[in-house]
């Protein structure tokens, strides 16, 4: 299966590889071309720059939640149909899950996917040492295909073309760069972008990056290094059921839109018909047999949350009613009996799960995790056993009146310390800070599926 792709690697964080993409995208499709968009790694909001970038959703693509036929699997779906795919990196291009191996970078979805490397760089204030950055890059792992680079935030077109004689010839080629535009700067939030919704982020943005990328870029030699990656294998698709054997309410607004794509599709794949709706704004839940409440920024919508005392009652009844809800780090705030924000207000929610949810000015947790069930679950029997990540700015404080939920996770975190409990039940009502990828074991979203058929009404 034929797909010209590019990898857009980066030194380091931070150095524009969300606008080159988003900027790549536009200008592609500007001359009629369908681009998918893929994220290394288990970032949540740069995929909804892509998705406003390239008018379709992105998957994220992480070598330690997925492992590699995943990985390769994700891609060859998604990508089918596209003319050309883009793979936006994490961090820096080597950088990963270990400090002395490829698990988890850029680099080694790269090397999986077979695809050639654009190397992002801020070359603000660099020439000859611009040379000396792309030899070190281009050396230090001779089974990847380091294609060119890219140089953001220069001074000017001379800049470009001073950058540009120094690589000479025996170095990869500089395929273009950006100026500096802080008139045009993504607007930050916590370790990263602000989610791309449009009152945030205008569509202006996405024109603007585009037309730059067009004017500044050596488009027609980026689409020639894009046709040089090699064939993938064809990747038949699982049949789905012939009927649809449930279905999943997916909460999706302004306070809940953070879900691994590949997630949903597994889920469909399953035989789910998931039904989307918003505990914000909808006065009543739809007719489905189980509810999934994705990641987000509930604390920044407490106030309207708490307000809808219509969703939180007909959430209320449906847990009552024994069928199964999911809450993953937003959803699981909600699931709480409240969001206390950093001005100190305490704002009620579904109170489905005991304890507070209580924001803080600090990282409260970053990083890959492993867990294991330690009893019967939506998610399967004892001792089955997945990956997640962790990132909040939240912790959950115990209830001062009801007693705490049951636990079923035994979570250990990727680079070593003590175990601790998690996942945390009551009834049917299961919640988590963990961002589980189902990729990492399968029998999770099937496990998902049938204690919704059979605690549902559609079976």
């Amino acid at each position: 299966m034929t797909i010209p792709r590019l990898v857009i690697g980066g030194v380091s964080s931070g150095v524009g590889k969300t606008t080159v993409t988003v900027g790549l995208c536009r200008a592609l499709r500007a001359r009629g071309l369908r681009v998918a968009l893929f994220k290394c790694g288990p970032d949540y909001l740069d995929p909804t720059y892509h998705a406003r970038a390239a008018g379709l959703a992105s998957h994220n693509l992480d070598g330690w939640l997925m492992g590699r036929d995943a990985v390769t699997s994700t891609f060859v779906r998604a990508a089918d149909g596209a003319d050309i795919a883009l793979i936006e990196g994490v961090m820096g291009l080597f950088d990963g899950a270990s400090p002395t191996g490829p698990e988890g970078s850029t680099a080694e979805i790269a090397r999986w996917l077979d695809a050639p490397v654009l190397l992002v760089a801020d070359a603000g204030g660099m020439a000859r040492s611009f040379a000396a950055l792309a030899s070190g890059f281009a050396s230090f792992d001779p089974d990847l295909r380091l294609g060119g680079l890219w140089a953001n935030r220069v001074g000017s077109r001379s800049h470009l073309d001073l950058l540009r004689k120094a690589l000479g010839p025996d170095l990869p080629p500089l395929f273009g760069g950006l100026p500096k535009r802080p008139d045009a700067a993504f607007p930050e939030r916590h370790l990263g972008l602000r989610t791309a919704d449009t009152q945030a982020v205008p569509e202006a943005l996405f024109d603007a990056w585009g037309a730059t990328v067009t004017e500044w870029c050596a488009l027609d030699n980026l689409i020639a290094l894009a046709r040089t990656a090699p064939s993938l294998p064809h990747i038949t698709p699982a049949p789905r059921p012939a009927q649809a054997r449930v279905r999943i309410g997916i909460a999706h607004d302004e306070a809940f839109h953070f879900y691994y794509e590949d997630n949903l599709r597994r889920l469909e794949a399953l035989g789910a018909t998931l039904i989307t709706f918003s505990p914000l704004h909808d006065t009543a839940l739809p007719d489905v047999d189980g509810v999934y409440l994705g990641g987000g920024y509930p604390e920044m919508h407490a106030a309207a949350l708490a307000g809808n005392e219509m969703m939180r009652t007909a959430l209320t009844a449906f847990a009552a009613s024994d069928r199964p809800i999911y809450g993953e780090c937003g959803g699981l705030m909600y699931l709480a009996e409240s969001i206390e924000t950093r001005d100190g207000l305490r704002h009620p929610m579904l109170g489905l799960l005991p304890g507070r949810a209580v924001m803080s000015e600090r990282l409260e947790a970053l990083g890959y995790v492993e867990v294991e069930l330690q009893a019967k679950s939506p998610f399967g029997p004892p001792g089955l056993r997945f990956r997640g990540h962790q990132f909040r700015y939240s912790r959950l404080l115990p209830s001062v009146t009801r007693p705490p939920a049951d636990t079923l996770y035994t979570v250990r975190k990727r680079r070593g310390g003590e175990a601790f409990a998690e996942g945390y039940r009551r009834g049917s009502v299961l919640g988590s800070y963990v961002h589980v990828h189902w990729a990492s074991n399968p029998l999770v979203a099937e496990a998902f599926v049938e204690a919704c058929q059979a605690g549902g009404r559609h079976t």
